[in-house]
C-alpha cells in the first residue's frame, strides 16, 4: 500500500513546549497524520493532559518528558530519555519560549536580556543540537532523514520596539536553521522555520477580557484574511513539514500569519 502524502504512521515527532499553544498545535497536526509524538514541557500535569489530548487525536504512542530547556544537562537527559521510550525521533519542533518587554531598550535590565535567551535561544540550541546528533548517528548508520523546525516570529522582519530581546532571538534562530540547513542536507535532514502571526492561545489566559478583545480586534482588523490565528492553524504546516511532503523544502522560513506581513500600512 503506498504511503499517503502527509502519511506520518511510524514517525516519531517531538515539539518543546508543547503542552498548550503553538507546541501542541504542531503535534496535533502530526498526531491526526499517525505521528507518535512527545511533549516537553515543564508542568507534568499540563503534560499529561497534552498527552491524553493527542492520544484522542490518533497518535499511536504519546510521551512526555518534564524539561525545562534552559537547562543544557536536563536537555541531554530528555533526550536520551525519549530515545529509550521511543526508539527514535523523526522531526523537532523547537518551540519552547517566552515573552517579555521594557518599558524601552535603554530600559530593558540584563536579567531580563538574558532570562529570554536562555530559553528562547539557548534552550533551543540544547534542543536542536541533541536532535541533530541523533540524527546524523543514525544517518551514518543507513538510516537517513528527518525535520528540524524551529518556532520564528514576524519580529524577524520588522522592528519591536522594546523587544528587541525577544527578535534577537528569533533572528538568530534563523541564521542557525539555515546552517543546519546545509549542514545536514547530505544526511537527508531538512531545517526550516515556522514564523506565525498572532495565534491566540494561553499567553492571553488572565488578561481582562477588554483587554484581550481589543487585542484581537487589532490584529484581525491588519490581517486580510480578517481574523486571527489560532493553535489549529499550525497543524497543517507541522504536518507538512515533518512528513515526506516537504522532502525537497529546507533552509526556508514559513510565514503562517494570514497575510499580515504583506499588508501596506
Amino acid at each position: 500500500m503506498s504511503r499517503g502524502l502527509f502519511d506520518l504512521r511510524g514517525r516519531v515527532v517531538l515539539a518543546t513546549g508543547a503542552n498548550s499553544g503553538i507546541g501542541l498545535g504542531f503535534l496535533q497536526g502530526c498526531a491526526k497524520q499517525g505521528a507518535d509524538v512527545v511533549v516537553w514541557g515543564r508542568r507534568s500535569d499540563r503534560n499529561a493532559a497534552a498527552v491524553s489530548a493527542l492520544q484522542n487525536l490518533g497518535a499511536p504512542r504519546a510521551h512526555a518528558e518534564e524539561v525545562d530547556v534552559s537547562d543544557e544537562d536536563a536537555v541531554n537527559a530528555a533526550f536520551a530519555s525519549t530515545l529509550k521510550a521511543m526508539g527514535r525521533v523523526d522531526c523537532v519542533f523547537a518551540n519552547a519560549g517566552l515573552t517579555s518587554r521594557a518599558p524601552s531598550f535603554a530600559d530593558m535590565s540584563s536579567a531580563m536580556y538574558h532570562d529570554l535567551l536562555n530559553v528562547n535561544l539557548h534552550g533551543a540550541f540544547y534542543t536542536l543540537r541533541a536532535a541533530v546528533r541523533h540524527m546524523r548517528e543514525r544517518a551514518q548508520a543507513g538510516d537517513p532523514g528527518g525535520s528540524l523546525v524551529a518556532c520564528g516570529s514576524l519580529s524577524i522582519f520588522h522592528g519591536l520596539p522594546a523587544m528587541e530581546h525577544y527578535a534577537a532571538a528569533k533572528g538568530a534562530l534563523a541564521a542557525i536553521i539555515k546552517g543546519l540547513a546545509v549542514e545536514m542536507g547530505p544526511f537527508g535532514v531538512r531545517a526550516n522555520m515556522i514564523a506565525p502571526g498572532f495565534i491566540v492561545s494561553g499567553f492571553m489566559e488572565g488578561a481582562p477580557k477588554e483587554q484581550a478583545e481589543g487585542i484581537i480586534q487589532h490584529f484581525s482588523s491588519v490581517t486580510p484574511l480578517g481574523r486571527v490565528g489560532d493553535i489549529s492553524d499550525i497543524e497543517g504546516p507541522a504536518a507538512y513539514l515533518a512528513s515526506d511532503a516537504s522532502k525537497f523544502h529546507t533552509g526556508d522560513v514559513l510565514v503562517v500569519d494570514g497575510g499580515c506581513i504583506i499588508r501596506a500600512p
